[in-house]
């Protein structure tokens, strides 16, 4: 199978992309590589990069895929409220776009990077697959606007499929220490504190890195009745935590940690549980493999012995928001997110679309 992976150089591309190619699979990137400078470990090995912006694609790029992968976007909630504004641009109508484009290139299978957050606050429940969408954030909503859009388009020669991760976390080459897991084990490691921004109470349904890479092969290689304009949501049944809960146990697995809370912590407005039964029961090939256990060990072996140091927690390599304000502020990018001139090190074509 021809697979374009959009967002290649992310946090799940670089982790998704190497298993597709030991599969056998014909790969090649988009990505802007905003994040060049994050990578924790070695990057695996290079792929051809279509290297454009994802706003700019055309059928034309598409010819002779089989299948488009979308993971690109602006990854969280604290980057889509840099401009709202962006997150639509690039979030909703780029990858409404980049989806007609595949559809007149004939590309059969769409499997888009959805998200729970789509949810919302529901704390209540377990919520599946069809409770109502009740986004909080610009990020949330421009998930649900891509599902609607690409429901619209699905037919009998165009299959999207709509996995919704849970939040995601574990050791990645290409690592986010904005995510929560992997935030409160970073702030356990270099200061011997698990310090929570919020008072510990909400709700997050979590996955591992890995099991949400295992979950985008699983879909590009179901029978299309299986997957046809479906939803799933991307998990581990069992897999929802207080925030409180998880950094309990961080402090329980990293010696001489203790648990604190920043002054002033509140409650976070996101707040909700998931119910992951349906992709463990209905996507062949998806078996899940990691705990937050698993990955809160796997993320202090990583980190331990200077992995992260507290110099390079507290500078941008690791988050989103803090390296875009960067290349913001250094001219590289200008206030489209779009690189400039000056930048030396934008994506440049690799090979020629088919």
């Amino acid at each position: 199978m021809r697979i374009l992976v959009t967002g290649h150089l992310g946090y799940i591309g670089v982790e998704l992309t190497p298993l597709l190619v030991e599969l056998g699979h014909d790969v090649v990137g988009l990505d802007t590589d905003y994040f060049a400078e994050g990578d924790f470990l070695a990057p695996p090995d290079p792929l051809p990069n279509l290297g454009i912006d994802l706003r700019d694609v055309t059928p034309l790029h598409l010819a002779g895929f089989d299948a488009v992968v979308h993971l690109a976007a602006l990854s969280n909630d604290p980057l889509s409220d840099l401009d709202p504004n962006l997150t639509y641009d690039i979030n909703h109508a780029a990858s409404v776009r980049l989806a007609h484009a595949a559809k007149a290139a004939g590309v059969s299978r769409f499997v888009f990077s959805s998200s729970c957050s789509l949810y919302g606050k529901t704390a209540d429940a377990e919520l599946d697959e069809r409770a109502a969408f009740n986004p909080l954030t610009p990020y949330g909503e421009s998930k649900v606007r891509v599902e609607q859009a690409l429901s619209q388009l699905a037919d009998s020669s165009f299959s999207p499929v709509y996995l919704r991760n849970a939040t995601a976390y574990g050791l990645s080459r290409r690592l986010r220490a904005d995510v929560v897991v992997n935030n409160l084990v970073a702030h356990a490691v270099t200061t011997g504190k698990v310090m929570l921004q919020s008072d510990g109470t909400p709700w997050r349904p979590l996955v591992h890195v890995l099991d949400i890479a295992q979950a985008f092969v699983a879909a590009l290689a179901a029978p299309r009745h299986a997957i046809h304009d479906q939803a799933f949501n991307v998990g581990r049944v069992g897999e929802n935590y207080q925030v409180r809960d998880v950094a309990q146990l961080i402090a329980e697995l990293a010696p001489g940690c203790v648990v604190t809370y920043a002054e002033g912590a509140t409650a976070d407005i996101r707040d909700y549980r998931v119910d992951f039964t349906k992709i463990e029961r209905e996507l062949p090939g998806y078996q899940p493999q990691w705990t937050v256990r698993d990955g809160i060990e796997q993320l202090l072996a990583a980190y331990s012995g200077g992995g992260m140091s507290p110099a390079g927690f507290a500078g941008p390599k690791f988050f989103r928001l803090r390296t875009i304000t960067q290349l913001l502020d250094r001219g590289d990018l200008d206030t489209k997110l779009r690189w400039t001139h000056r930048h030396s090190h934008a994506p440049s074509p690799e090979r020629q679309p088919a």
